[in-house]
């Protein structure tokens, strides 16, 4: 079983679910999700919101091996993405010599505003924490106790793990970033990190096209015939 935690913000309904769509509809593998909404998760995740996150699960991500019992591995996604190769490849990537394994990107972000009008910032190790391959067990630091009170620098440049060597490498095309990498018709996992098909301002985005589809095919219900 591949146990995949996706962030959710109900300002992003549509995008959680077309994203989960396009996982099941290519996985040859059993699949089990678990959204990461607020509401759900109100007993334990009790930290204030900060100014300068731009959705609800920017530090909730981090509860995943948590909430996996500290067991096994699981996968935790960002909600603003369409998978379109089967995850069961990115799940055979797996390395028990590392904690959490991420694309490593060196991304410096153009823009100084994203989606929804937030601002954009700039650190180091940005998006790498919008995919992760967590190593349960190596992830103990990560109690609810620290997401809750943890800097977000400290979270989401994995000071957690003081050792960078814990952090094993993925694939660039399991968090393809659109409007920043190269278009690439070979992308597992593409990214609307600055704004997804579904806001009127960046609809005409690369892979918009395929997003919408997928939209499509999850909404289809056959009529059965008289």
């Amino acid at each position: 079983m591949i146990r995949i935690f996706i962030g959710y913000d109900a300002r992003e309904t549509a995008a959680w679910h077309v994203l989960t769509h396009s996982i099941l509809a290519r996985s040859s593998q059993p699949v089990a999700f678990t959204p990461l909404a607020l509401n759900n998760l109100k007993d334990v995740f009790t930290r204030e919101r900060s100014p300068l996150q731009s959705t609800d699960f920017a530090f909730s991500r981090f509860l995943t091996p948590w909430l996996s019992g500290y067991q096994g591995w699981s996968i935790f996604m960002d909600n603003d993405m369409l998978v379109r190769d089967d995850i069961a490849k990115l799940w055979a990537l797996r390395d028990d010599r590392y904690a959490v394994m991420c694309v490593k990107h060196d991304h410096q972000p153009k823009e100084t505003v994203k989606f929804l009008d937030y601002k954009q910032t700039a650190y180091e190790k940005k998006n790498w924490s919008s995919v992760m391959l967590f190593n349960n067990a190596r992830c103990k630091a990560l109690t609810p106790e620290y997401v809750n009170t943890a800097s977000g620098l400290e979270l989401h440049q994995f000071k957690w793990l003081g050792d960078d060597g814990l952090i094993g490498e993925l694939p660039r095309r399991w968090n393809h970033l659109v409007g920043h990498d190269e278009a690439d018709a070979l992308a597992g996992n593409v990214h609307f990190t600055v704004g997804g098909p579904y806001f009127a301002e960046t609809a005409d985005c690369d892979y918009g096209d395929e997003w919408r589809a997928e939209k499509e095919a999850m909404l289809r219900v056959d009529q059965r015939s008289k």
